[in-house]
């Protein structure tokens, strides 16, 4: 698979720790960090997608990259997991994430916004909760999660979504004051709010991403594998 160029950093030796890492945003994050030099497990429901890129990944890079399917509600399996390959993980991305559609507010079920609100904020939580504290008990760390502009400009459209991903900048904040300084962002905090903008994931779906979205600058499969690893290097600066 051919990779992009990256900026000079180096993250050999490092573990990352990526869900939703088998498609879309995810698999240019596990690119990206795989080329810096890090070792990556690849969490995704689709259990044969994740073996699938992580042969790829393994092929193209010469890191070890782990498959992992894991659905909604194991998380703790999932680190134990992480734990028990690698030994430790020195940065954690909480990328999975969904937004069902729906035709209108009251259309929206209990089901619908229990799900949402589990995979966009209990999970992210959860994960950053248990590794965040091997992390700061240990030799620190990075998590990361990925947010959306619907946390700060909600939509009629994506309003369960838009709440979770509040909750979930308000969750980093939190987060980074619990396990500062050791695992810290910009040379206090590293806990990151990474925000993607608009992202073309396929040519179908890219002209309703697009449509929605207010930004001027959009990113694409081929040309996010070099955001998300630069807060995550020892040589990122404030």
């Amino acid at each position: 698979m051919p990779l992009n160029p990256l900026p000079s950093f180096d993250l050999s030796g490092k573990v990352a720790l990526v869900t939703g890492g088998s498609r879309g945003l995810g698999r240019e994050i596990v690119a990206g960090f795989a080329q810096a030099g890090a070792d990556v497990m690849i969490a995704s429901r689709n259990a044969e997608n994740c073996a699938v890129f992580a042969q790829e990944i393994a092929a193209a890079t010469g890191r070890r990259a782990v498959p992992c399917g894991v659905h909604v509600g194991r998380w703790d399996e999932l680190v134990e997991a992480a734990y028990a390959t690698f030994g430790h993980v020195d940065i954690l991305v909480n990328n999975a994430g969904m937004s069902p559609l729906y035709d209108s507010v009251e259309t929206v079920s209990e089901d619908l916004f229990d799900k949402v609100i589990a995979v966009n904020l209990k999970g992210p939580f959860r994960l950053a909760a248990l590794v965040g504290t091997r992390m700061a008990a240990g030799s620190g760390g990075s998590i990361i999660n990925i947010t959306s502009a619907a946390a700060v400009r909600p939509r009629p459209d994506v309003l369960p979504y838009s709440a979770a991903k509040a909750g979930l900048n308000a969750l980093t904040v939190g987060l980074a004051r619990a396990f500062g300084p050791a695992v810290r962002c910009k040379g206090a905090r590293r806990i990151n709010l990474w925000h993607p903008g608009g992202v073309v994931i396929t040519p179908d779906r890219s002209r309703i991403r697009l449509s929605r979205c207010s930004s001027s600058r959009h990113g694409s499969r081929g040309g996010a594998g070099g955001g998300p690893p630069m807060p995550a290097s020892p040589c990122r600066r404030s």
